[in-house]
């Protein structure tokens, strides 16, 4: 019961106490919705820069591999550059196993449709250029030096530069491995460190 500013009275009810129970389980529960939102979203951006490294070698592998198709078509089929990249294109956009990269297909498919209107180097840079990828800029770098011969030299001055480019995506490959396995677990780690605190500071 509570005295009133007439100096009457007010009996409070049993639906009184249940309202004001709910209300505070509700703002509970709400609070508590928050704070694991604030979780999920710290620990969802440290396994996103992680997952980074690893797509940078996976991706560094795959263009080791369809550089090797490459090198090997050119050899011994002689089709022009343009079908083999649209091959190289098909079979790497198109891998079963969803959690490879599939921009180095991307960029294959891109340059082989560029080369219908320019010259294959220049349809190659422009290809790394427009598609968005995990590679680090020497890494890039690296890859668009094979533009320098492509389909400006004879055969085995092309196969020289492809076998070149091949041996320093090899050395960038090892790199790569290091960053992933020193950074990776780390913004993981450092993603749910993050929203720990930050939880504990706003209970």
């Amino acid at each position: 019961m509570q005295k009133l500013l007439d100096n009457t009275y007010y009996i409070y009810s049993i639906d009184d106490e249940n309202a004001i129970s709910g209300g505070k389980y509700t703002m509970l529960i709400f609070k508590i919705m928050c704070l694991a939102t604030i979780l999920i979203i710290c620990m969802g951006i440290g396994f996103n820069i992680s997952a980074k490294y690893t797509s940078r070698v996976n991706g560094l592998k795959k263009m080791l591999r369809a550089l090797n198709i490459f090198e090997e078509k050119i050899k011994f089929t002689y089709e022009p550059i343009p079908n083999i990249f649209e091959e190289l294109g098909d079979n790497f956009s198109n891998s079963k196993n969803e959690n490879e990269n599939d921009y180095v297909g991307e960029i294959f498919s891109r340059a082989s449709l560029n080369m219908k209107t320019m010259h294959a180097g220049e349809a190659w840079e422009n290809a790394i250029d427009s598609v968005n990828t995990n590679f680090s800029k020497e890494d890039i770098n690296i890859i668009k030096g094979l533009a320098k011969m492509l389909g400006k030299t004879d055969l085995d001055g092309q196969v020289s530069e492809i076998r070149l480019t091949k041996q320093f995506i090899n050395t960038k490959i090892e790199e790569a491995e290091i960053e992933k396995q020193k950074n990776s677990k780390l913004y993981k780690t450092l993603g749910a460190t993050i929203g720990l605190a930050t939880v504990i500071l706003l209970i």
